[in-house]
């Protein structure tokens, strides 16, 4: 398990812009061994909900905002690498879309699960985020994909994800494409309402609910 020291730094080091120490976190952390996503899920991604938490109640103002941001690529793009290394075109197990629904630009999680993705020999395509319903189908066809996750990190962006089911069944394509959907406000009551094939809480969940879908290991 993560170290409670270094859970708190890495909320610090975005909120004080720290990039050097953010950078020094990332490469101390994996040197020793620590998993690439743990430092994600339990570090930097809370860290910077936090930061915007704090812009959002005015204690932080746009430049700090962004300079986290900016901060938070940096070490997204850091773990990615390490997360994507290594991958054998021949080892790939199912072709994936992941997208971030329409009016939705949430972003770092996205990236994280495409990563992981990978990692378990999966081919991914990241559409993108704010993509809309017939873009991701369209997407989806041209790729050959085997599932379709999305991603939804806003209430009101939430009934994309049913779009989809909608659009899919209208189109006749409901069988040709497994669908997986994710974000904060989603639940598993909500993807079962909706028609999704499952529910994802997370990107190593997402991971397994894919394999199942597939029939892999």
């Amino acid at each position: 398990m993560i170290d409670k020291s270094i859970i708190e730094e890495t909320a610090e080091v975005l909120i004080k812009a720290n990039k050097d120490r953010a950078i020094e976190i990332v490469k101390n952390y994996l040197s020793d061994g620590g998993s690439p996503l743990e430092l994600m899920e339990e570090g930097f991604i809370p860290g910077i909900n936090a930061t915007g938490d704090l812009f959002g109640r005015g204690r932080l103002f746009l430049p700090e905002l962004i300079q986290a941001a900016e901060i938070m690529k940096v070490v997204t793009d850091m773990v990615n690498e390490t997360l994507s290394g290594g991958i054998n075109a021949k080892q790939e197990k199912g072709t994936v879309l992941i997208a971030t629904v329409q009016g939705d630009v949430h972003d770092i999680g996205k990236c994280i699960v495409v990563s992981l993705m990978q990692a378990n020999g999966f081919k991914v395509h990241d559409a993108g985020r704010d993509v809309a319903t017939q873009q991701i189908i369209e997407t989806a066809i041209e790729i050959d994909a085997d599932i379709i996750g999305t991603s939804a990190l806003l209430t009101t962006t939430m009934p994309r994800q049913k779009d989809l089911e909608v659009v899919l069944k209208s189109e006749g394509l409901k069988d040709r494409f497994k669908t997986v959907v994710g974000g904060a406000p989603v639940t598993p009551r909500w993807a079962a309402r909706i028609g999704a094939d499952a529910y994802a809480k997370n990107a190593q969940d997402g991971v397994e609910k894919i394999k199942e879908l597939l029939s892999v290991e």
